[in-house]
C-alpha cells in the first residue's frame, strides 16, 4: 500500500491524541530520553513516571550519575524490577562522561556501543532525542505494522527479517517526520491497538487495516506463554532486593532470611544477585548494595 494511505491518518491521531509525556516534551534532553527508554522496558508508564522525575531530579546528567556508586543506582531504581537496568544505566552513564564528554552521542552506532545499549534502545534515542529517521521497533510498533500490513494478529517473539524491512519501507522521507511517524505507531499500539482488546473501532487506519479486512484471524503461531510470578527467583529475588534497598549499609543474613522461607532458593538467588553485580557479600554473614 501507499505510504501516505498510514501516514496522514496516523499522524494526525497523534497530533490529537499523545500523551503529554515528560521525555517528549521540547525540553527533554537526550539523557532523559535515555532514561525512560531504559525504565520503560517491560515497565508501564504510570510505573515509571515518579522513578524517572526522581531519578533526573537527582542525575541530571550522565555525570552526575557517574559520580555515584552503583548501588545508588540500584536503590534509586526501587521498584521498577529488572534491576539490572539500573546497572546498565550506570555504565552507559559513565561510558558517556568518559568517551563523549558527558553527552549523550548522536550517532547510532556510538549509541549501539554504549553498555545496555541495544537497536532498539540507540534507534528511540536518536529518533526521539535527535529528530533521526530509524526503524525503531518494540512491541507496541511490531503489532502496529503486523496488523495494519500484513493481516498478522500477535507479532512472534523474535524480531524478523521481514518486518524490519516493512517498518524501514514505511519510514517516510523526512527525517523529522520519520521521527514522528515512529513515536506515533508506538502510542498508537499503546493506546488502541492495544495486545489483547484493540479498539479497532477508534482506530485511524482501520479502512487501510490488513487485519481487519481479513476479518481480525487469530493468532496462530507458536503458543505465548504467560510470565509466573509467585513462588519464582524473580519474586525471591525482588523480596531479597528490597531489603538491601530499605537498609543503609549492610545487611545481616538473618534479615534476607526472614522475607523468603525456601532456604536452597534463596541462596541461589543471593549468590545470583551477587554475581550480577546487584549486591555485594560484606562478611561472612552480610550483604549490602554495591
Amino acid at each position: 500500500m501507499p505510504d501516505s494511505e498510514l501516514h496522514a491518518p496516523v499522524l494526525d491521531w497523534y497530533a490529537a491524541h499523545q500523551r503529554d509525556l515528560p521525555w517528549r516534551r521540547p525540553e527533554a534532553s537526550p539523557w532523559s530520553v535515555l532514561v525512560s527508554e531504559l525504565m520503560l522496558q517491560q515497565t508501564p508508564v504510570a510505573r515509571v513516571l515518579p522513578v524517572y522525575e526522581a531519578w533526573l531530579e537527582r542525575w541530571p546528567s550522565p555525570a552526575a550519575l557517574a559520580g555515584e556508586p552503583t548501588g545508588e543506582a540500584v536503590r534509586a531504581w526501587g521498584r521498577l524490577g529488572y534491576p539490572r537496568r539500573a546497572l546498565r544505566l550506570h555504565a552507559a552513564a559513565v561510558a558517556i562522561t568518559e568517551r563523549h564528554d558527558g553527552d549523550v552521542p548522536d550517532d547510532l552506532a556510538a549509541l549501539l556501543a554504549l553498555p545496555g545499549v541495544g537497536e532498539y534502545t540507540a534507534a528511540a534515542v536518536a529518533s526521539f532525542a535527535f529528530g533521526q529517521r530509524h526503524a525503531v521497533l518494540d512491541t507496541n510498533v511490531r503489532r502496529v505494522l503486523g496488523r495494519a500490513v500484513t493481516g498478522v494478529e500477535l507479532p512472534g517473539t523474535s524480531l524478523t527479517r521481514a518486518e524490519r524491512e516493512v517498518a524501514v519501507e514505511l519510514l517516510p522521507d523526512h527525517d523529522a517526520t520519520a521521527a514522528t511517524w515512529a513515536v506515533a505507531v508506538m502510542e498508537l499500539g499503546a493506546l488502541v491497538c492495544t495486545a489483547a482488546h484493540p479498539a479497532c473501532d477508534a482506530c485511524p487506519v482501520r479502512e487501510q487495516c490488513a487485519w481487519v479486512a481479513a476479518g481480525r484471524p487469530a493468532y496462530d503461531g507458536p503458543p505465548r506463554r504467560g510470565q509466573a510470578w509467585a513462588g519464582t527467583d524473580r519474586q525471591c529475588r525482588g523480596r531479597l532486593m528490597a531489603v538491601l534497598r530499605d537498609t543503609d549499609g549492610s545487611v545481616h543474613r538473618s534479615a534476607l532470611d526472614a522475607v523468603w522461607s525456601d532456604e536452597a532458593q534463596r541462596l541461589r538467588c543471593l549468590a545470583a544477585l551477587v554475581e550480577d553485580g546487584l549486591a555485594v557479600r560484606t562478611s561472612d554473614h552480610t550483604y549490602a548494595l554495591p
